[in-house]
């Protein structure tokens, strides 16, 4: 089992612990994370892009001109896609973009999300993750204190309103429950610090055999 350090909210270590290596200790699956990662970011597009078909532009009631004898290709109405200001061919229509991926290949994913933040060394436990008030400044205290630079990603066991909302004007700076992880945030960004119910939560979920 990895050992990591534990550090309070000031920045000093205070103890270790050991990590659980079925979940923060396998080999990374790249094809699983990215998978998972593709899939997050289609299922956050909204599907609402629309162009207007030949039927739907205004106009074009009116055969432009006639049929024949003109020396002009015939024409059957303006709005017509070859026509400036007429509809679109096989354009884009409101559409979900959502699909679902298997039960095993994200928790593969998760597990492989969790083993690249330890390999990487960007895995930070915080002995006890919480604020007093809603004050922005305790969390950048905290951050200063872990020497943590670029985006973040800060989790705990519950929601924490307290936490969440000191948190949510501090640029690249991301909070989020147990239950609410997702590969992609994990991933997108830099430090992933967790509070020691957090680690203990996740090893408690992840450990479970697969089907109970």
């Amino acid at each position: 089992m990895a050992k990591v350090p534990v550090y309070n909210m000031d920045g000093a270590q205070v103890a270790e612990t050991e990590l659980s290596d079925a979940v923060f200790g396998i080999t990374p699956n790249e094809a699983a994370m990215h998978a998972c990662v593709v899939n997050y970011l289609a299922n956050q597009r909204q599907g609402t892009q629309s162009t207007l078909t030949r039927t739907e532009v205004r106009g074009g009631g009116k055969k432009p001109y006639r049929q024949k004898g003109t020396g002009h290709a015939r024409q059957g109405s303006i709005r017509a896609p070859q026509w400036y200001h007429g509809g679109v061919a096989l354009g884009p229509k409101p559409r979900s973009y959502r699909y679902s991926l298997n039960k095993k290949l994200r928790r593969l994913a998760m597990l492989s999300a969790f083993s690249q933040k330890v390999i990487d060394q960007n895995l930070l436990v915080i002995d006890n993750l919480a604020v007093a008030e809603f004050k922005t400044k305790t969390i950048v205290k905290m951050l200063e204190a872990l020497k943590v630079s670029g985006k973040a990603l800060i989790v705990t066991q519950e929601a924490d309103k307290k936490v969440y909302k000191s948190a949510a004007n501090i640029p690249g700076v991301k909070t989020a429950a147990v239950n609410t992880l997702n590969v992609y945030d994990i991933l997108n960004h830099d430090a992933f610090i967790l509070s020691k119910g957090a680690v203990t939560k996740i090893e408690e979920i992840y450990q479970k055999k697969e089907g109970v």
